[in-house]
């Protein structure tokens, strides 16, 4: 254990420091600071030695040069075990600090802050802060180190307890803490200054930090011997889960995450009003209309089996009335909107344990943001798949042309189809899914499948495919089921087989020229 004589006390995050020293200067511990912390500590009658006064060197350059001197960090890194360390000590009259209390400039507030500069984002870049921090958490068999002010009373506790010493096992864990701040702390300032420096968008860094803050501990994973919590990301600029606000009912679940985030990223993809509810990630009800209580009403219908217990996405404010349509809903497990009227909540609140999500504004989307894939031994990263389909993309293949209303009846479907697991069929009708098949090994199973899912209404629907036909066998089930028209990505080396069956049983058929698998 480590006696601590003398302790360093630089902090931004001025909470809790006065208690603290005031602490420390009662079990006969020297304390040496800086700047504004000296003057706090000073006002508090805390006797404190300056920076300064140690290092015979005054403070340079607006405080960018304050403890930055070798009769600092010698006394930070010099090992008590190493009889060269100890004898050089002496030589250069440099004085042990066994104790560092450091935070850093709050550099991810300010930036956060609406209309920053970028000039006040660099003088906000600590770069004393992380030196003292890792030069003491490297040191750690010899000095403590401590960064978090929820820290300062365990600390003061042990001081107290053990004579002034401090464990082994606790400075190392307090050494930890150190490099998991720092790393995160430089993450930041590098993905900042890429966007506001570089203008780089390059999508593939050469190294790849990701960046969370734990947001909280789930009661499970997947399934209950799993354990689980939810990190926000940072710097996102569009609705996200991570500032979402609960609004009421009780804690989201790893799998109601999971789901809400693809519910999100639905209702972000259609300007109309639109609902869509959700079980499992895959949309088993969507449905966009002229008022928002219309496409709810669409999109219940659109599988009223499996929207038992599903978690419903909105695209528009929530009022009373659509309140009212939810509450006669048989088990919703969630609803999230951009906004929530206050008389709709006193309505959705009658059933305790519904959680209500709020996000905010839909209408932002950030090119930047990756989607990032976890596998075993690395990560996958790519482009949010954001990509726009206008009627001017499609070529029609088939000798029946669809008209303008077809047209966009396609475009909705192919919206629909594309948040859906592949391999993925979407049949919809009037801007309403009517039969979804999600995740099936072949095309043609998943186009039957579709077709059960939509008890008889298939007659003169539409239908998306995320993917192109592999073989005929696809258009032919469509065409048994009364399918009027295809929209699909083309591609096919047997497209011309594709189409030929399209022709044989008079169905329009375009092509995207883009896929849009989901895995």
């Amino acid at each position: 254990m480590t006696k601590i004589k003398r302790a360093l006390i630089s902090v931004s995050d001025k909470e809790g420091i006065v208690d603290f020293a005031k602490g420390l200067e009662e079990l006969g511990i020297e304390i040496i600071s800086t700047g504004g912390t000296a003057r706090l500590l000073q006002e508090a009658k805390v006797k404190v030695k300056l920076i300064s006064e140690v290092t015979n060197f005054p403070e340079i350059l607006d405080g960018r040069v304050k403890t930055l001197h070798p009769l600092i960090f010698g006394g930070i890194l010099a090992r008590s075990d190493n009889p060269l360390h100890q004898e050089q000590l002496a030589t250069q009259q440099i004085e042990p600090i066994s104790l560092v209390v450091v935070n850093l400039y709050p550099f991810q507030k300010t930036v956060s802050k609406e209309g920053v500069k970028l000039e006040e984002a660099i003088e906000n870049i600590d770069i004393g802060g992380p030196s003292l921090l890792r030069a003491a958490a490297k040191n750690y068999q010899d000095v403590a180190v401590v960064i978090n002010p929820q820290d300062y009373s365990v600390i003061l506790e042990e001081l107290k307890k053990n004579n002034r010493e401090i464990s082994l096992d606790t400075k190392k864990k307090l050494a930890v803490k150190v490099f998991e701040h720092t790393s995160f702390y430089d993450g930041i300032i590098a993905q900042y200054l890429r966007k506001n420096l570089t203008r780089d968008l390059i999508s593939s860094p050469r190294t790849l930090n990701l960046l969370g803050e734990k947001v909280l501990d789930l009661r499970y994973g997947e399934n209950p011997h799993q354990s689980a919590s939810f990190y926000k990301e940072i710097f996102v600029e569009e609705a996200n889960l991570g500032d979402a606000i609960q609004l009421s009912g009780k804690e989201l679940s790893f799998n109601n995450l999971v789901d809400l985030g693809a519910v999100l990223e639905i209702v972000k993809d259609f300007q109309e009003p639109t609902v869509v509810f959700v079980k499992h990630t895959n949309p088993c009800g969507l449905a966009s209309a002229s008022t928002i209580e219309e496409a709810y009403q669409k999109a219940y219908q659109g599988d009223p089996l499996s929207s038992y217990g599903s978690i419903i996405g909105l695209n528009r404010r929530v009022g009373t009335k659509l309140a009212d349509l939810i509450n006669e809903t048989p088990f919703v497990e969630a609803v999230l909107a951009p906004d929530f009227e206050d008389e709709a909540l006193n309505i959705l609140r009658l059933k305790k344990n519904r959680r209500l999500i709020k996000v905010g504004d839909l209408e932002n989307r950030d090119a930047q943001i990756k989607d990032i894939k976890k596998i075993p031994g690395g990560f996958l990263v790519q482009d949010k798949d954001i990509k726009k389909i206008s009627v001017e993309d499609l070529k029609v293949m088939t000798k029946r042309k669809p008209n303008k209303d077809e047209l966009e009846e396609l475009l909705f479907a192919w919206k629909v189809v594309k948040q859906v697991k592949s391999n993925a069929i979407v049949l919809t009708k009037n801007k309403q899914t009517v039969g979804i098949g999600a995740g099936q090994m072949s095309r043609v199973d998943a186009v039957k499948i579709a077709v059960i899912k939509s008890e008889g209404r298939s007659k003169g629907s539409y239908l998306a495919s995320d993917a192109f036909f592999p073989f005929r066998d696809g258009v032919d089930e469509a065409a048994k089921a009364g399918i009027t028209a295809i929209i699909q990505p083309g591609g096919s080396k047997r497209d011309k087989e594709v189409i030929e069956a399209a022709n044989e049983h008079n169905l329009a058929m375009v092509f995207t020229g883009v896929r849009c698998f989901k895995h």
